[in-house]
């Protein structure tokens, strides 16, 4: 499995960016893609999942309602819109797939699970 994000930038407070997630090499559709991102100073967290199957989505409480998640399967690609971006939201974003759930992946800490497959990150920077 490769991943591969896209996307990031420089944007105003306020603003919006859209990431890409773009698979390659997943069988099946029992697989989560989250969206994870990693401050400076911090520990990486999880944001956001997809599940592949049925298009469950998962967001954590600082984004619920400004960051949307989706897939178009033709281009075995997932999305993250984010609008109304805060500094806060200043991050390297990574995108990252595993045969499990998102009820899973939103617990499963990237400090103690080693998720196999990562993308390589893309910078997310939010002016104030």
């Amino acid at each position: 499995v490769q991943l591969q994000a896209s996307g990031g930038g420089l944007v105003q407070a306020g603003g919006s960016l859209r990431l890409s997630c773009a698979a390659s090499g997943i069988t099946g559709d029992d697989y989560a893609i989250g969206w994870f991102r990693q401050a400076p100073g911090k520990e990486r967290e999880v944001v956001s999942c997809i599940f592949l199957s049925d298009g469950y989505t998962y967001y954590t409480d600082f984004v619920t309602g400004r960051f949307t998640v989706s897939r178009d399967v033709a281009k075995d690609t997932v999305y993250l819109n984010m609008n109304s971006l805060r500094s806060e939201d200043t991050a390297i974003y990574y995108c990252a797939a595993e045969r499990t759930t998102c009820q899973a992946m939103a617990i499963m800490l990237p400090s103690i699970y080693k998720y196999p497959y990562w993308g390589q990150g893309t910078l997310v920077t939010v002016s104030s």
